[in-house]
């Protein structure tokens, strides 16, 4: 349907099994994601696009190691191991991605200074990536999400499309998850109680 779109979030070698930051079942969801590329006429895709050394990565603070917590100045920042470093194999979509199709790609986490896990925002919430405009101007009001990971990148994003008024929808079986410290069941029932549709 004309207002429709779906958005593909972060489907790139890094998050897929073998990749430097991998979901558990990353690259299962492929043929489902693909499907529903072709199922909508408009698509647009999120990527990871991370400069060397990013302030999210923990081998750019001594002595802290993959997934301990420290303090930005916009909030409380897990770290990750280096991943989809800007112009690497890491970055790049999945090869078995039908991603060709889509009228726009949106490149996140690009400012050394801050991460950004929603396709609508960096992590401290105020600085925009532009798609809520894009979208509003296409005409599009309703959402689709699917892609990694299901409880980062696509929950985040898919908090922020409701908070900017469009109809969102999550399909579960074209997501995976990371799990950090329950953070699936967390945001789970965040979606839920903003008025995410979980299929």
């Amino acid at each position: 349907m004309n207002d429709a779109a779906l958005v593909v979030i972060d489907v790139q070698n890094d998050f897929c099994p073998g990749g430097a930051l991998a979901v558990t079942g990353g690259d299962a969801i492929l043929p489902l994601v693909n499907q529903l590329i072709v199922d909508h006429e408009h698509v647009v895709l999120t990527q990871d696009w991370h400069p060397a050394g990013h302030s999210s990565f923990a081998s750019a603070h001594v002595g802290k190691a993959p997934f301990d917590m420290v303090e930005m100045p916009y909030g409380p920042q897990t770290l990750w191991p280096d991943h989809c470093v800007q112009g690497t194999a890491g970055a790049d979509f999945h090869p078995l991605l039908q991603w060709t199709k889509a009228e726009l790609v949106i490149r996140k986490g690009f400012r050394a200074e801050i991460d950004s896990y929603s396709a609508f925002f960096e992590n401290d919430r105020r600085t925009p990536t532009g798609l809520a405009g894009y979208l509003k101007e296409r005409g599009i009001n309703r959402l689709v999400l699917c892609g990694l990971a299901t409880d980062y990148c696509v929950a985040y994003s898919a908090l922020d499309a409701v908070a900017h008024g469009f109809d969102t929808e999550v399909r579960l079986d074209a997501c995976a998850a990371i799990d950090l410290g329950g953070s699936l069941a967390t945001m789970m029932e965040r979606m839920r109680q903003a008025g995410v549709r979980l299929v």
